[in-house]
């Protein structure tokens, strides 16, 4: 069937059990029942859930925060829906912009057609969906977006982390944010194959940075920064602010549960224990093996941030 959206059979514990909401973690992805666009609006043009987003430039504890907010009775949070990656990819492809943007909006009426009522929607885009985010925002004019990131010399570290994986993962998000319009900082074309790996991370990182920026003068009031070192520093005064800002109307023993919970206290991708401690050990060994790359990256990545008037530190902090 053309012009359907194509969906998976997956019970509320399975989307929030699975890493993301991608084929690879969804059982029934190999079953998907097309169901007509038109049929789907209507169905879903009845359920207006108070829609929030979680942004992020990759690395930042996004998912650790997801899975601390989805809450029966609450909030229902749905991590890197596919949908979206779909319609990103079109929009490379050259999609009209008038029917993404349609599409885009039914996408997201699609989103929160099951929200329970009186539950808050909470979606995670994964961040090769960026270029997309202020469409979402406008589409949706009673939203509010927080805005995560790593700071600069951490992010770098944790893509050094990852081996060869992540050294790969940055270069194919580089080529699909210069698909998106997102990377004139000033380079020749070709100049990015003349980077090392760790500069390509930390010009995609700058690239999103950019971004955000546009997105808190765009839309005042109803954007808040947030990176990942204040985030951990101290769980309870970010639960507070995050419910706060989403204005879930959650009491301090509800916020005291999830600041004490396990998404803090487990690694949001495989499950296994890994608390603030962890995560330091790991980016301090990344340092340590790559210090001289990382320390040259990080003073090459300020001079072009100062050479094209982007700003290291966002505006809008949460806290």
């Amino acid at each position: 069937m053309s012009d359907a959206f194509h969906f998976i059979r997956a019970p509320r514990t399975e989307r929030a059990r699975a890493v993301f909401l991608i084929d690879e973690y969804l059982p029934g992805a190999g079953q998907p029942k097309p169901v007509g666009r038109t049929t789907v609006v209507a169905a879903a043009a009845s359920s207006s859930p108070r829609a929030g987003f979680l942004f992020h430039s990759a690395f930042c504890c996004s998912t650790l925060l997801a899975n601390a907010f989805e809450l029966p009775g609450t909030a229902m949070t749905l991590k890197e829906p596919v949908v979206l990656n779909d319609l990103i990819g079109w929009r490379r492809r050259g999609a009209p912009p008038r029917d993404l943007a349609e599409r885009l909006d039914h996408a997201l009426l699609a989103l929160g057609a099951n929200v329970p009522a009186g539950e808050a929607l909470l979606i995670k885009p994964s961040n090769v969906v960026n270029a997309l985010a202020p469409a979402m925002l406008a589409l949706r004019a009673g939203s509010r977006a927080l805005l995560l990131h790593a700071p600069l010399p951490t992010f770098v570290a944790s893509i050094a982390s990852k081996g060869m994986w992540g050294r790969l993962w940055v270069r194919d998000l580089w080529a699909k944010l210069d698909a998106d319009g997102m990377c004139a900082l000033g380079f020749e074309p070709g100049d990015a194959m003349k980077q090392t790996d760790l500069q390509i991370a930390a010009m995609g990182w700058l690239a999103q940075h950019r971004l955000f920026a546009g997105m808190v003068a765009r839309f005042p009031g109803r954007v808040a920064t947030l990176d990942s070192a204040a985030l951990l520093a101290d769980p309870p005064r970010t639960v507070t602010a995050v419910a706060d800002f989403f204005a879930l109307g959650l009491d301090d023993a509800a916020l005291a549960a999830i600041a004490g919970g396990k998404a803090f206290s487990r690694n949001a991708k495989s499950g296994e224990a890994f608390g603030v401690r962890e995560r330091e050990a790991l980016h301090a060994g990344a340092i340590d093996a790559n210090r001289d790359e990382i320390e040259k990256v990080v003073a090459w990545t300020r001079a072009v941030a100062d050479s094209n008037g982007i700003a290291l530190e966002l505006p809008a902090a949460l806290f």
